[in-house]
């Protein structure tokens, strides 16, 4: 059967994947951050996978406001970069892996989540930029990848129990998959950050910390945290930690097995006014 192997969480800020399209990786203001992610390509090589499973939130790319589904799992062959309104990212086109995306949603739609089905969409840097900063710049991505979506931009948005639960489903689903496939399961977004207004550039290095601690070690605790804490204490934009959740739920304690090892945690300030948060676990093999 197909297992999960690992979760890797990282934010996703697009700044990061302008200063990689521009070759700006070595100036001072942009080294120590991409350093905080050399152990992390070369852990990427070592631990390749078959399927990463990546869990992101689309920027008015393929959702507008007109039309905002709560999760969207995609289905396709391949999905293109988005143009954001500067032109596409230089980044190769993700190729999907339909069969593997249309038993998930199959699955955790039977365990009564509702997922959007999504056959065509283009990808922004929500997931783009996660992948460039785990594989580098390469001519291919190194394995398919299932997007998938969740609405972090409109409220009402999941709640963190939700956010769990349906990474246990997750997990199920692709423990279910009749094929010998290595899955890795990827959370992206936040950590604290604003955009706007008056507390434009907030940045709570105590919260992000206790966020990650929680995450290791208190995953179920931390989910019933109020959306309204994630607002005052991480910024408007810090709501996009929930999709972390998604990923951890899927990790192998949460069903009964041993505590993940941490591979990987990284945490630098700022980048592009945002803190840039990163952690690879490791399922034991049993």
């Amino acid at each position: 059967m197909a297992r999960i192997s690992a979760s890797v969480y990282t934010s996703h800020v697009p700044a990061i994947g302008a200063a990689m399209d521009l070759g700006k990786t070595g100036e001072p203001y942009w080294q120590p951050l991409f350093a905080g992610y050399e152990f992390s390509r070369q852990w990427l090589r070592e631990q390749r996978p078959d399927v990463i499973f990546l869990v992101y939130n689309d920027h008015a790319s393929a959702f507008s406001l007109e039309m905002i589904p709560t999760f969207a799992i995609g289905t396709g062959e391949r999905f293109q970069p988005a143009d954001e309104g500067w032109g596409p990212r230089p980044v190769p086109q993700v190729i999907g892996h339909p069969e593997l995306a249309s038993h998930i949603a199959q699955s955790v739609i039977q365990q009564d989540f509702d997922l959007t089905i999504v056959n065509r969409m283009d990808v922004d840097h929500g997931l783009t930029v996660p992948l460039s900063l785990m594989c580098g710049q390469v001519p291919a991505w190194p394995c398919p990848v299932i997007p998938f979506a969740v609405n972090v931009v409109q409220y009402p948005v999941p709640s963190g129990r939700r956010c769990l639960a349906l990474g246990q489903a997750i997990r199920r689903a692709v423990e279910s998959f009749d094929a010998d496939l290595n899955v890795q399961i990827w959370g992206t977004g936040g950590m604290s950050h604003q955009l706007q207004g008056p507390r434009a550039g907030l940045i709570n290095r105590e919260w992000d910390t206790r966020f990650l601690d929680r995450l290791i070690d208190d995953p179920v605790g931390l989910a019933q945290v109020p959306h309204i804490e994630y607002v005052r204490e991480a910024g408007s934009e810090g709501i996009e930690l929930v999709m972390w959740l998604i990923a951890r739920g899927a990790m192998g304690d949460l069903a009964g097995g041993p505590a993940p090892r941490v591979a990987h945690r990284f945490y630098h300030v700022p980048a592009s006014n945002t803190a840039v948060g990163h952690l690879i676990l490791e399922n034991p093999r049993t």
